[in-house]
């Protein structure tokens, strides 16, 4: 039997992850089956049983993205002769009917009861609303469908009307070593983490926000850390400036490693206000390390941290509702009424 693992996409953050699980779920793997990993950037080892192709050159534009799914991917199944297709893109490979096809599905935008206007943000309703279509068609043509959440396959149901019996949740696995876990002291319940990218729905803006109210009641002893630059795109850059400006208590570490943001959720409280996903890892990492955890209130958030006792909720778009959880740690004794 030969497998084609299609993931040309994956770069870095919970992709790259969900990659190398299954890239070592096929290296262990007992049977006999050949697997051909089609990817972008990241660098695999090929095996007797595994072979690797590398298609750098996808991440250049998207019209170069859109070649690769229409024109390329369809010659590489018929070529390696597949006898089953594994897209971990969200996307069935075109012109590929008589492969067995399973779609991967980690990406939540076309799924969100929140809409992206088009003036809003451009790229996001381009997502949500193009691609969304192509990416619930593909769960139509798909013969089977892994989510990672309950409410993913829930909201994936509802909009395409396709039976339960296609899909599997499949949580994505989390095989991290904790070395030290989270202890609320006066120093790390002063200190907030939110290890995310610069996507517009990661919602850094709500953490500015709520930091600068909070400097309006005199408060500036606390840290805020973000795992960005401050300028990987004019809504970050601007992000920044209002920091600077405002001389918020907030630090544009940038990437850092993994070791890193490990150490991290040993010293901080986790902010997440992210509000589109399927199933974040720093919610799933924290968890982990035992940390205290402030998150949006969505679905993905109240699914993942159901049972967990150190976790609360706020508005997403509420930074006076933000604002409330974190003086809970910073001064338990500040009265607020803005």
């Amino acid at each position: 039997m030969k497998v084609i693992v299609f993931d040309v996409p994956a770069e870095h953050s919970g992709a790259l992850t969900i990659l190398e699980d299954y890239y070592n779920k096929a290296l262990n793997n007992s049977t006999d089956t050949e697997w051909i990993f089609v990817v972008g950037k990241p660098i695999f080892e090929n095996t007797k049983k595994i072979k690797v192709l590398r298609f750098p050159w996808v991440k250049k534009s998207w019209l170069h993205r859109l070649y690769f799914d229409y024109f390329t991917a369809p010659k590489l199944v018929k070529k390696y002769a597949a006898d089953e297709v594994l897209s971990l893109q969200n996307i069935t490979i075109p012109r590929s009917k008589n492969v067995k096809q399973t779609v991967y599905l980690h990406q939540a935008l076309p799924f969100v009861n929140y809409k992206f206007r088009l003036f809003e943000n451009r790229k996001m309703w381009i997502y949500q609303n193009v691609i969304g279509r192509i990416i619930k068609k593909s769960i139509k043509d798909a013969d089977a469908v892994i989510v990672q959440t309950k409410w993913m396959k829930e909201a994936c149901i509802k909009e395409t009307k396709e039976s339960p019996k296609k899909f599997r949740v499949e949580p994505p696995i989390l095989d991290i070593k904790v070395e030290e876990t989270f202890t609320l002291t006066e120093k790390s319940k002063k200190n907030f983490f939110y290890p995310a990218g610069a996507s517009y729905y990661k919602n850094h803006r709500i953490i500015i926000e709520a930091c600068s109210k909070l400097k309006q009641l005199g408060v500036l002893d606390y840290s805020v850390i973000f795992t960005l630059k401050g300028d990987e795109n004019k809504h970050i850059t601007d992000l920044y400036n209002i920091v600077s400006k405002e001389n918020l208590p907030v630090k544009f570490l940038g990437k850092i490693t993994k070791k890193e943001v490990f150490e991290y959720y040993s010293k901080s409280i986790l902010i997440f206000p992210s509000y589109i996903e399927s199933s974040p890892l720093p919610l799933s990492e924290g968890i982990a390390h035992n940390s205290e955890i402030i998150a949006s209130n969505c679905s993905f958030s109240l699914e993942l941290l159901e049972n967990y006792e150190k976790s609360s909720f706020f508005d997403w778009e509420n930074s006076n509702d933000l604002v409330r959880h974190m003086k809970k740690y910073i001064n338990k004794n500040l009265s607020y009424n803005i």
